[in-house]
């Protein structure tokens, strides 16, 4: 992911003022001069990166999925101290688009009882969390607006009417696929994004930090694309 935001970013006409890895730690005095940071590492790294950057007083973008449960904390955090930070489980466009027509499609499968949901997400072998954070936001927006349904859960075995499974496949070389399907005895309705490539995701965060930059506060890819309005 880093080779590829750097490509799109170069692309569009930034220039990359460091670069970090575990060979070349982040830290506090190397972001001096940096307008914004984009954060792709590792779940257990990522809260420590974002913490670098707010005493930085540097805005980043964070594509790293696995912390969320320390989210509420991490947020107000980055509210105290005045500095912006913009989160996505997914960069993709596209998919932020497929997560804004999964709440519209969940509201009108809720009045259809003779569907069971189900999410399938598919990535490469070496992701570390699973589900996917792609699959959790899927989920929590069939949950927000299908009363039918009270919670997900990884799918390991037949589950119950209300709990709404996500399998996790991992497979060689594949950046990321998502479907959600309502299948009943008589036809199935499935929503599905498959990414070709990884440079959407990168496109993505990069169009977050070009948008971040003139905002203050905590964002996420639905105050981008100002689905809010709709």
């Amino acid at each position: 992911m880093g080779r590829v935001i750097e490509e799109v970013a170069l692309e569009r006409g930034h220039r990359i003022s460091a670069k970090f890895s575990s060979s070349n730690p982040l830290n506090v005095a190397a972001l001096e001069g940096t307008d914004i940071a984009i954060e792709f590492t590792k779940p257990h790294l990522a809260i420590e990166h974002m913490k670098i950057c707010r005493e930085a007083g540097c805005p980043v973008v964070v594509g790293t999925t696995g912390w969320y449960s320390d989210f509420e904390t991490v947020k107000s955090e980055f509210l105290k101290s005045g500095v912006s930070m913009f989160y996505a489980t997914n960069f993709s466009l596209g998919v932020n688009i497929v997560f804004h027509v999964n709440k519209i499609l969940a509201e009108i499968m809720s009045t259809q009882i003779g569907y069971k949901a189900e999410i399938e997400e598919i990535h490469h072998t070496a992701k570390l969390d699973a589900p996917s954070g792609t699959a959790i936001t899927l989920a929590e927006g069939i949950l927000e607006k299908n009363a039918n349904y009270t919670n997900w859960e990884l799918a390991t075995s037949i589950s119950k009417p209300s709990v709404l499974p996500i399998h996790a496949v991992r497979e060689n070389d594949v950046p990321g696929t998502h479907h959600v399907q309502y299948k009943s005895d008589i036809d199935s309705i499935i929503l599905s994004h498959i990414a070709h490539n990884r440079k959407g995701f990168a496109l993505g965060s990069v169009i977050a930090a070009e948008w971040l930059i003139n905002q203050k506060g905590v964002f996420s890819m639905s105050d981008l694309l100002n689905f809010g309005a709709r």
